[in-house]
């Protein structure tokens, strides 16, 4: 299935759902209505059973060169008088002002019942880099440029981004880049921990496809799902009780349910799995809500 909306393009094919910013004359800059698409993308993603992985790469040159500033000096001004402006922000609030919309594209991924990958071309600056954060694992062409450019804009990292990079990267190679906003190669991104790896331009989508293979074709689609929110989640855990709490009920749990019979059943007579489980339907309710929203809202 393909389906080319506006800014985006979405294609399912074997199991992987592959998302492409989709304004190659731009950049792929970041707009509202990349915000909304990319949002309802991910629903989809999570609504589809035949979706195993999710694949984020951008059309072009390029993966995202950030906010689309063609706007000008008031780009990042919400009050503005333009609505063009304003539409930038999130409707709905937090402590009285207009959610960002770079953060409500952040938090959806994290979400996300599936793993995601980020396919890395080009140009991955501002929201264009923040948002790949939240991404279980980032691959990067040769060609990969990254940037956390906010102080160069008088502005800062958001899309949740000063909680995700630290934890992604460590505090003193975060603020590093934070603080300096200069453009880095896709080689110091290794270095960093940014990325997990770094390939041919050519091999980039290749490389992505073949780690998502990997996944759609061996696992079982609900033990990939619980275990990415509880990876994710027990980052903010005080301590490790509460991880081995929800271990004990993820094992009581799964341990009885048909795709750990089938796993072992598989093992045993040397054959493929052939896991019946699927996250829509089955996903276990011990799992809490990652990310949870403030007040339950």
């Amino acid at each position: 299935m393909e389906r080319v909306v506006n800014e985006i393009q979405y294609e399912v094919a074997d199991g992987i759902a592959t998302i492409t910013l989709h304004r190659p004359d731009k950049l792929n800059a970041f707009t509202h209505v990349m915000r909304g698409e990319l949002i309802e993308a991910f629903d989809a993603a999570d609504a589809d059973d035949e979706v195993r992985v999710v694949i984020v790469t951008g059309a072009g040159r390029g993966f995202c060169a950030g906010a689309d500033l063609s706007h000008g000096a008031g780009t990042f001004d919400h009050a503005a008088g333009d609505e063009r402006a304003r539409a930038r922000w999130e409707s709905g609030e937090v402590d009285g002002v207009p959610r960002d919309g770079g953060g409500t594209v952040a938090l959806r991924i994290a979400a996300s019942r599936k793993p995601v990958i980020g396919a890395i071309n080009g140009a991955a600056v501002g929201v264009g880099v923040t948002m790949t954060l939240p991404m279980d694992v980032r691959i990067a062409a040769s060609s990969a440029r990254f940037g956390f450019v906010f102080a160069r804009r008088g502005i800062i990292p958001e899309a949740a981004s000063t909680w995700f990079l630290p934890r992604v990267v460590g505090i003193s190679q975060a603020m590093e880049w934070v603080a300096t906003g200069r453009i880095f190669s896709a080689e110091e991104a290794l270095s960093g921990r940014l990325v997990s790896r770094v390939v041919p331009d050519e091999e980039l989508l290749p490389a992505a496809r073949t780690l998502a293979r990997e996944i759609a074709d061996n696992t079982s689609g609900v033990s990939v799902a619980v275990a990415r929110q509880l990876l994710w989640g027990m980052l903010g855990a005080d301590d490790p009780w509460e991880a081995h709490r929800l271990d004990s009920l993820g094992m009581n749990r799964l341990g009885a349910m048909a795709d750990a019979a089938e796993g072992v059943s598989a093992f045993l007579e040397k054959r493929p799995a052939r896991f019946p489980l699927s996250p829509s339907a089955d996903f276990p309710e011990f799992v809490p809500q990652w990310p949870s929203r403030p007040g339950g809202t």
